[in-house]
């Protein structure tokens, strides 16, 4: 009895680190939300609103998906703290007016808005780990 206890509790825990291990390579987590809608949720919750506003076409913008947005650090910090979104600036119904109201001429570029849509932050180009984390911590 003791033995099967205790393989039972072997297994809960490999169960519980391979899903924090993959909760956490999987990155930030980007809402699939209008912007009215994420406004609304960012009232609600008392957050600010993270806006990685990036073409498909850009390499860049490729690179920081695949890398800072990946890192467990930058994902951590991003998902506690924001409401996040990932908007296709062309494709997107939403990105034409976005790009214009915020001034988007360059990608990657990121935005940080407040529930009222003010902008509170903005910064344009590729963003290592630490940049990234001192520019989103310099909005809060």
């Amino acid at each position: 009895m003791k033995k099967g206890i205790g393989i039972l509790a072997l297994a809960l825990i490999a169960i519980a680190a391979m899903t924090s291990l993959t909760k956490s390579d999987s990155g930030i987590e980007f809402d699939h939300l209008t912007m009215e809608k994420a406004q609304k949720k960012a009232a609600k919750s008392e957050k600010l609103i993270f806006i990685d506003a990036y073409t498909d076409w850009c390499g860049p913008c490729k690179r920081m998906a695949a890398t800072t947005f990946k890192d467990s650090e930058v994902a951590e910090f991003f998902n506690d703290e924001f409401i996040n979104l990932k908007i296709e600036m062309e494709k997107n119904p939403e990105g034409n007016s976005i790009a214009r109201k915020y001034g988007v001429r360059a990608y990657p570029t990121l935005l940080i808005i407040d529930s009222d849509g003010n902008l509170v932050k903005k910064t344009i180009g590729f963003k290592t780990k630490d940049q990234l984390m001192a520019f989103a911590g310099s909005a809060l």
